[in-house]
């Protein structure tokens, strides 16, 4: 399996002993109830490569006083068997900023590690691998929003929080998928600038009488859905089926929808209503991810996955709390403007 190739090159720099690593009757003993949260998903044959990585991971956190947070778009051997905080960008992102460890561990991708830093300077933020990025991130940089608030005066500037920190800096306030709407609306006048997730503010334009402007980003995973792909799923289970999608999809894919909502508010649908039959819109490990604790529920997969997501392994979760490498750092005269309009966005949740 090409996984374990690459993980064993990276365990080769690690200053763990081996033995640590090997499939032992006590390794086997201490991760069995892990295992059978996720044997639905990890084959009982994959287990032995992946139980000494979680056994080690869960040890050296405790050495540490580190926490793994971990994005619902996480793989389940890393959701369901090391992470201690699970939960979309704004849950993690509260958990960040209330956290009592030492070492913080972002499963997930480099804005959600550079948010943690931004709302716990003084603390280790590790990013198991620099490389996982965000298309919506890479779509807008600080310059470009410097030049829209020249050209719309005035007009209070929401950014989602899948951005790097230097565009937080230039913002008002962040949003997430969650509580875009209520962000928006909390804020003076009547219109706004919903950045840079162009379908992101096309839904939230539908849902307030604000005039909303935009940019151009997108999320390369939800983009590829369509409206005439959800309408085939549709004919093809004859109607039997509930397609719940994310805000991030086209226009066209949110109104074949029967719900719409971030990843916490879709996890809350499924596990409120127990439908029987379930069409995820969205990354496909979140439905891997919730089938563990909603059995009942059949989930249909269109698997689009994140290829920054996937660049999180149990390897190198590992081998970052080894090394406490590589470590997430943000220019400090850029920590204070983007935790202003992080610690915003988390205060109209509050309130």
């Amino acid at each position: 399996m090409s996984w374990f190739t690459g993980g064993i090159a990276s365990m080769a720099a690690f200053p763990t002993d081996t033995a640590e690593l090997a499939y032992t009757p006590a390794v086997a003993e201490a991760t069995r109830p892990l295992y059978e949260k996720i044997k639905a998903f990890i084959p009982e044959v994959e287990w032995p490569f992946h139980a000494p990585l979680v056994h080690a991971i869960n040890r050296l956190k405790r050495e540490r006083n580190a926490v793994i947070l971990a994005h619902n778009y996480q793989a389940p051997e890393i959701f369901h068997t090391v992470a201690d905080i699970v939960g979309d960008s704004l849950l993690l992102a509260r958990k960040a900023a209330e956290t009592d460890a030492d070492v913080i561990v972002l499963a997930g991708v480099h804005f959600m590690a550079e948010t943690a830093k931004v709302l716990n300077p003084s603390k280790v933020v590790l990013m198991p691998d620099m490389g996982a990025g965000c298309s919506l991130a890479d779509s807008i940089t600080a310059a470009d929003v410097r030049l829209l608030r020249q050209r719309y005066p005035g007009v209070p500037i929401a950014t989602y929080v899948n951005t790097s920190a230097e565009v937080k800096a230039e913002s008002d306030v962040c949003i997430t998928s969650g509580n875009a709407v209520e962000v928006i609306e909390s804020l003076p006048g009547d219109e706004v600038l919903c950045i840079p997730d162009q379908y992101l503010a096309k839904w939230v334009a539908s849902q307030t009488k604000k005039k909303v402007y935009t940019w151009n980003g997108s999320c390369e995973v939800h983009e590829r859905f369509s409206g005439p792909q959800l309408a085939a799923y549709r004919q093809q289970f004859k109607g039997d089926i509930t397609i719940i999608a994310h805000p991030e999809c086209p226009p066209d894919v949110l109104a074949e929808a029967d719900f719409v909502g971030s990843t916490a508010k879709m996890q809350d649908y499924v596990e409120g209503k127990q439908p029987r039959r379930v069409l995820l819109i969205t990354e496909c490990s979140m439905a891997d991810n919730l089938a563990v604790n909603n059995p009942g529920v059949e989930f249909v997969r269109p698997c689009n996955l994140c290829p920054h997501m996937r660049k999180i392994t149990l390897s190198n979760i590992l081998s970052s709390l080894t090394t406490l490498e590589p470590r997430v750092e943000v220019d400090p005269s850029v920590i204070d403007g983007a935790r202003r309009a992080v610690e915003r966005m988390l205060a109209v949740g509050k309130k």
